[in-house]
């Protein structure tokens, strides 16, 4: 099948990308790796030692990230859909985690230990209709946040990737009422034409 124009520019945009240059030159899996290490730099989500869960992990550039920085007490459990070529030190389950078979899993992997780090950076595959790409994003972060809100101890953070649009401003309501503080973040590693975001909720309440 012939190649679209729009997927032969966004290859070659994809290739010049000094950011995916970047990633292949310092072993990252993906360039979203950079947009994970700004944050932290600024709101210092990572802490030696902490339990991360890693929503929709695949293909685990955030993971290597999270990995790096932990420490040997640290552990990232890492979950989605798609297989996750392994890591390592990231413990990985394949499966929805809006079912109850993967949280099972997950909780006996915790053993008993408490999540102090939600991360996703879900994105839907993208159609083009933009109505109906927001609505999906919008829908992968709602699912991020139940999580983040059932399952982090008090006092944990939460990172997650939505887009500007229909939603949004209900969301940062949402997000406001579970957590202390709520900031959002345009890492440079995040195209300028993209509507993407990222939100960080600091310190869950009880």
């Amino acid at each position: 099948m012939k190649a679209s124009k729009t997927s032969k520019q966004w290859m070659r945009e994809h290739v010049n990308d000094p950011y995916v240059q970047r990633a292949q030159k310092d072993g990252y899996r993906s360039r979203a790796a950079y947009k994970l290490l700004e944050i932290d730099e600024r709101d210092h989500l990572i802490k030696p030692g902490m339990v991360v869960v890693d929503l929709g992990a695949t293909p685990g550039g955030w993971c290597q990230v999270v990995a790096g920085k932990l420490g040997q007490q640290g552990r990232i459990i890492a979950l989605d859909l798609l297989p996750l070529d392994p890591l390592p030190r990231v413990e990985f389950i394949q499966g929805d985690f809006r079912e109850d078979s993967v949280l099972a899993q997950l909780e006996e992997m915790l053993e008993g230990r408490q999540i102090g780090l939600v991360i996703s950076d879900m994105a839907p595959n993208m159609s083009g209709v933009s109505s109906a790409d927001q609505a999906r994003s919008m829908y992968l972060a709602e699912l991020a946040l139940d999580f983040a809100v059932k399952h982090l101890a008090p006092g944990g953070s939460f990172l997650v990737k939505v887009f500007q649009g229909v939603g949004f401003e209900d969301y940062l309501k949402l997000a406001r009422s579970h957590f202390e503080k709520v900031v959002t973040r345009k890492p440079k590693a995040s195209r300028d034409r993209s509507s993407e975001q990222y939100l960080v909720g600091l310190s869950k309440l009880e």
